[in-house]
């Protein structure tokens, strides 16, 4: 028995080596949910059994170590595989997440509009160009809320770009001088539209996008001609849309008999990008008479033509930047865009509602959860490391997921991450977000194992004691014998 023991544990010791060797820096990040491992049952559970001893002794450790002795912290590692807890302390205690949320609200934004999709700026105007290249109408800016507008953020262009690329449609459409005003609006256009518009705002198509004009609390359901088929929800008919608050489906009416003012705040109209463009104009000898307004409601939809379209980075690419930067900025645009999408305004409480109702509808463990902001950067927002381990086990299952997973830090190599698990078996097998606030430091994502597993784990820490960097140098010892399980 001792001999087979013996046995056993040299060849553990064998394959780790060969699996560590292989893998630190790994060429190759998408881990594959159910591979055939190499590892015999018993060598497994060999290294795995002694992996678990490594790990309770560095819990027991963290217990007591001066830094987290007063601490509230958490620690889950999970199987997708089997859906169980692999190890654990305190997993079920409510923690501030920090920047871990962030893999909620861009989770959601993956699920609800997809990795291809794209916020449009278009340049339109409204009038009669006449034989001296006079414009008797106004210049039109439509945005969709666009987080990178101008930002250079994941390939996104600057407004002095955007503004060139304006000036030059505007140049070959012939117009010198423009009797008019530059107007701001905000619409949801077709191509990024899924088939249910959203609720509580009444949409008038105007060409290839859908502009806001009211309220439907005071719509007669007389003026509710049909209901408009589930297979082909836009018609290029003008039509009035909105979602019935009698009988809670997409209709359309021929008049709308609402309220003429928006009951909800809109997406942030790109205002700077106008007063650039006014500005760009006039400097290049090209008059315009008029201001730049933001243009709340349009009644009826009007004739216009578009002279150039801005499309943003994929938000794919949008997320990619937003979890390697853990760009605060760009998570609370995504959680706000996500509002504005399915509920038709961009308050911070559509998009906190749009986040809950994805989370519920997927299942999230929502005992001692609070979601304050997409962001991660209140001390309110609290959530349970096994909800949180769970919640990225069930995301191994969709289309997205690998576009999901390739957005986030590798431990030792990119991002938030780079700095961590330099000199670590974890280098380049952790793939995770991380998240500091003031006392405060969190990890959630993914462990590929040396036996080829992959796991999903969260680490939060509150109220410590002492420097970030004690703090993440115990985080580097509880996690590094993990990649052992």
């Amino acid at each position: 028995m001792f001999r087979l023991k013996k046995s056993l544990l040299l060849s553990a010791f064998s394959i780790s080596f060969f699996a560590f060797s292989q893998g630190t820096f790994a060429s190759s990040q998408y881990p594959q949910m159910y591979e055939n491992q190499a590892d015999s049952k018993d060598a497994k559970s060999v290294r795995s059994f002694a992996a678990k001893d490594q790990i309770d002794s560095e819990i027991s450790r963290m217990i007591s170590d001066p830094v987290l002795k007063n601490a509230n912290w958490g620690f889950v590692v999970y199987d997708p595989v089997t859906q169980k807890t692999v190890t654990g302390y305190n997993e079920n205690s409510a923690l501030v997440p920090a920047s871990t949320t962030k893999l909620l609200t861009t989770d959601t934004a993956y699920d609800l509009v997809g990795e291809k999709f794209k916020w449009k700026t278009q340049l339109e105007y409204k009038g009669d160009i006449d034989a001296e290249g006079v414009l008797n109408g106004n210049l039109y800016i439509v945005g969709s809320g666009d987080p990178s507008l101008g930002t250079r953020k994941a390939g996104a262009a600057s407004y002095t770009d955007i503004s060139s690329d304006y000036l030059r449609a505007i140049a070959g459409a012939g117009i010198k001088k423009i009797k008019g005003d530059i107007i701001i609006q905000t619409a949801i256009f077709k191509v990024n539209k899924s088939p249910v518009l959203p609720e509580n705002i009444v949409w008038v198509e105007d060409g290839n996008y859908y502009l806001p004009v009211g309220t439907t609390t005071d719509i007669n359901p007389r003026n509710e001609k049909l209901t408009v088929p589930a297979k082909n929800p836009f018609s290029e008919n003008e039509r009035y849309f909105y979602v019935s608050p009698y009988a809670h489906k997409m209709v359309f009416a021929n008049t709308f008999d609402g309220k003429n003012f928006l009951s909800t705040a809109l997406p942030e109209a790109p205002s700077y990008l106008a007063t650039l463009l006014r500005n760009s104009l006039i400097k290049s000898k090209v008059s315009v008479s008029g201001t730049v307004i933001n243009l709340k409601t349009q009644p009826k939809a009007e004739n216009r033509k578009v002279l150039y379209t801005y499309e943003s980075p994929t938000l794919e690419e949008i997320i990619f930047y937003t979890n390697q930067h853990s760009d605060n900025g760009l998570a609370e645009a995504i959680m706000r865009m996500v509002g504005f999408q399915k509920y038709g305004d961009q308050t911070v409480t559509s998009g906190k509602e749009a986040v809950v109702d994805h989370l519920k509808a997927i299942g999230f463990d929502l005992n001692g959860f609070n979601y304050i902001d997409g962001s991660g950067l209140s001390h309110s927002n609290t959530v349970m490391p096994i909800a949180q381990a769970k919640f990225l086990a069930s995301r191994m299952k969709e289309e997205y997921f690998k576009d999901y997973f390739d957005s986030l830090p590798v431990a030792g190599q990119s991002g938030t991450l780079k700095h961590m698990f330099l000199n670590s078996d974890a280098n380049g097998q952790i793939f995770a977000k991380t998240g500091t606030l003031n006392k405060v430091k969190a990890l959630a994502g993914f462990i590929k194992t040396k036996s080829g597993r992959t796991l999903t784990f969260s680490l939060l820490v509150n109220n410590y004691a002492g420097s970030v960097n004690q703090v993440k140098q115990k985080m580097e010892e509880l996690l590094a014998p993990t990649l052992d399980l």
